[in-house]
């Protein structure tokens, strides 16, 4: 007797730029995938699918269905991928929010407080951290320069809805090559990345300069204060971060993260570069809301986010 081949799951990915798209050029081998992406990569898409090169593989990848909107999709959605800006994510929450509701969906996005817009829409949330360098080339054409450590997706809401979802999820992206982990705790692994991204990413933008340029002892001062704030803010949003003290951390920033990251220009710097809105208020801005909303104070958080929205009102910054 004939079986019929197993059907593939189908994936929405929402919000496809570097990441997005390159997660969809990886998976698009082991499911149906849908992105939701900007005209410009589209035309090049559907003319001479995605251009993928680095360390996921060089290659054209055929068969991504590029969507303008939630008319566009059918109703298989199986899960949905967030991979916009967090300044974006409201926006594309409301826009595709009968896609969402009901639907397991993942955040893939830096900075915090995303999760919490989402659980808005859907019940079933799945929070993720990824460390991998992606960056675009052109219409179309991404690069994935490094992969240093495996992505890590931990349930943020959805009871067993959530555990069956996401034990799916684990295996579909095992099987398309992709490393990643379970995270007992996302919300302490969301804030152990938003670490990163608080210390050096506003100054290496601001700076105009890549990651390395942290390690400048002029500087130091300045990211210790902006980390002993965050450490103040997670302990009273009840957040347990892997490091016990902030110089457990700061050993770890100056030791490794920073040199492993060295050569490398941060979103942040991009954003200011082509006059887009930063995700500072989901970094930085978030831990000076919090922690007024927690009594105390956050001057360095407070300065750098002020900085970088100035910079954003610079018409002649690049």
């Amino acid at each position: 007797m004939q079986m019929e081949p197993l059907q593939q799951p189908t994936i929405l990915i929402l919000g496809a730029g570097a990441v997005g798209l390159s997660l969809a050029g990886k998976l698009s081998g082991v499911a149906t995938v849908y992105a939701a992406c900007r005209r410009v990569h589209a035309s090049a898409i559907m003319e001479r699918g995605l251009v993928m090169e680095g360390v996921w593989g060089d290659r054209t990848v055929r068969g991504i269905d590029c969507v303008m909107g939630p008319e566009d999709l059918p109703d298989s959605i199986d899960f949905v991928i967030i991979t916009s800006k967090g300044t974006d994510t409201r926006t594309v929450c409301e826009e595709y929010a009968g896609v969402i509701q009901g639907r397991p969906t993942v955040t893939l996005q830096n900075g915090i407080g995303n999760e919490e817009i989402i659980a808005e829409y859907t019940g079933t949330v799945i929070g993720g951290t990824v460390t991998t360098n992606f960056s675009v080339c052109g219409p179309g054409h991404v690069r994935v320069l490094s992969e240093s450590a495996p992505m890590r997706l931990g349930i943020w809401s959805g009871g067993e809805d959530a555990t069956r979802a996401l034990d799916r999820l684990i295996t579909l992206i095992r099987s398309a090559s992709i490393p990643v982990e379970v995270e007992q705790d996302i919300r302490a692994g969301k804030w152990a990345k938003a670490l990163l991204n608080i210390a050096v990413n506003p100054i290496s933008a601001l700076l105009r300069a890549p990651v390395g340029v942290a390690a400048d002892p002029n500087l130091r001062e300045i990211i210790s204060g902006l980390i002993r704030e965050t450490f103040a803010v997670a302990g009273a949003e009840g957040v347990r971060l892997p490091w016990a003290t902030p110089e457990d951390y700061l050993a770890y920033l100056f030791g490794v993260q920073v040199p492993d990251f060295a050569t490398v220009y941060p979103s942040m710097y991009y954003d200011l570069q082509q006059g887009h809105r930063t995700e500072i208020d989901l970094l930085n801005g978030y831990i000076a809301i919090a922690g007024e909303r927690h009594g105390f104070e956050t001057p360095y958080n407070r300065c750098i986010t002020g900085l970088v929205r100035s910079a954003e009102k610079q018409p002649g910054w690049a």
